[in-house]
């Protein structure tokens, strides 16, 4: 089972790329606890920490698909590495300013997260040049890519806690933020990001979103967001009552747990048939698995069952990844990847808003019902356009674009039939 990605990660560039990515999102991954620890730290109450990391959340959503349009559009060195300084800049901003001006901290966090590069989508354009083309190798990075972000969501809260607990907050949200310049450098450096450019795009103001099988996993996926989200809220209302904070680690942990070993499973093997009903069938599977939470039976049967919940998450959103490459308009690819990132992440900040008044009204379990039902919609989503979905448009599966090796061993990718080295027209700007 390791095996597969063993030799993914012993392709030349790949060990690098997804290492130097993982580490460039960590300061996305680790802002809220970093925000909370701060502003506590600072002396701010639990309201003003939760308002500036909505602010930094919603700031980053706006960002992510303007920054990935412009990646595709600009290439990733001239977009990725200054949007990582600037990002690691208003974080270092506030380390420095503190709270005591309420306008100053609002402001460093909204440039913090509207500048965090788009690593993510970045990583996905680049895979099918560095692994040749090769759909099967293709597919199963992006499993790889979903393993590895669990693992990223994993260890990023204990690397705080460590920095914290030999320095201090502000000195956790500062070298966490230039290890994530030193990620995203490493990236940017590199032969494949240098050499890679978007196929050629038709000028359109929608850009990706102009993709309807793309807005139906869009939608989707902004529910799948909102059940993961309101697991948290309602996950923190179960330790409260069963064993405090450790027993909210544990749910958490096991969760991680899940999504990882469903995610190692899930790339070990090739699966036959369209993906578009595949992701149909894990969202039911996820949503499935998210119902049992609502018993809320004792400690480590609740860990057990938030295991099982995570089971299918990464593979959703490893066959979501191969949906998005099929859909996105040529020239669009960054740009889709990051509206997947953005709808998903809004979805969360939704899960967790709704969750909140849900355990207030109906207990603990109201609050599991409602990732329940967020995973019902959102297999509703999928069910209601798959005949949308079954039909990909002008996505890179079914473009003429094809990989070859670049000028000097850089990966490039270019419409088929021209010259290696570069694209055969020029690119068409929005």
């Amino acid at each position: 089972m390791a095996a597969g990605y063993v030799e993914l990660l012993r392709t030349r560039h790949a060990a690098r790329l997804l290492v130097g990515t993982l580490v460039g999102r960590l300061p996305n991954g680790i802002a809220s606890i970093a925000l909370v620890m701060f502003v506590r730290a600072e002396g701010g109450s639990y309201s003003l920490a939760g308002a500036l990391a909505a602010a930094y959340g919603v700031a980053n959503a706006v960002g992510q698909p303007l920054l990935g349009r412009a990646v595709d559009l600009y290439g990733q060195p001239r977009v990725q590495l200054p949007a990582a300084v600037l990002s690691a800049l208003g974080m270092v901003w506030l380390a420095f300013a503190g709270i005591g001006t309420a306008a100053v901290a609002y402001a460093a966090v909204v440039v913090a997260g509207l500048f965090t590069p788009p690593l993510e989508g970045g990583l996905r354009a680049l895979w099918p040049s560095v692994l040749g083309g090769k759909e099967e190798r293709v597919h199963a990075a992006y499993a790889m890519d979903a393993v590895a972000q669990e693992v990223m969501f994993t260890v990023g809260p204990l690397l705080v806690t460590v920095f914290v607990s030999l320095w201090s907050p502000a000195v956790a949200l500062v070298a966490l933020n230039v290890l994530g310049v030193l990620g995203a450098l490493s990236v940017v450096v590199s032969e494949p990001s240098r050499a890679w450019r978007s196929a050629p795009r038709e000028a359109h103001w929608l850009g990706a979103l102009r993709s309807r099988g793309l807005l139906a996993l869009l939608g989707a996926f902004f529910f799948v967001g909102t059940a993961l989200g309101s697991i948290t809220v309602a996950a923190i209302a179960y330790s409260d009552e069963h064993g405090g904070a450790s027993v909210y680690g544990w749910m958490m942990a096991a969760l991680g747990l899940g999504a990882l070993v469903g995610g190692v499973t899930y790339g070990a093997r090739q699966w036959p048939g369209a993906p578009e009903r595949r992701l149909q069938l894990l969202v039911a599977l996820l949503a499935v698995c998210y119902l049992p939470l609502m018993s809320t039976v004792g400690p480590v049967a609740m860990a057990a069952l938030s295991a099982l919940a995570g089971v299918f998450l990464a593979p959703a959103i490893a066959c979501a990844f191969i949906v998005v490459d099929r859909h996105a308009p040529v020239g669009t690819v960054t740009e889709a990847f990051s509206w997947l990132v953005t709808f998903f992440g809004v979805g969360a900040a939704m899960g967790t808003a709704a969750a909140g008044p849900a355990v207030e009204s109906g207990g603990i379990t109201a609050g599991f019902a409602v990732a329940g039902g967020a995973g019902f919609a959102a297999l509703l989503v999928l069910t209601a356009t798959q005949r949308v979905l079954g039909s990909p448009g002008h996505g890179r599966a079914g473009a003429v674009v094809v990989s070859s090796e670049g000028v000097g061993g850089g990966v490039v990718e270019r419409a088929e039939g021209a010259p290696a080295g570069g694209p055969s027209e020029p690119f068409v700007k929005n």
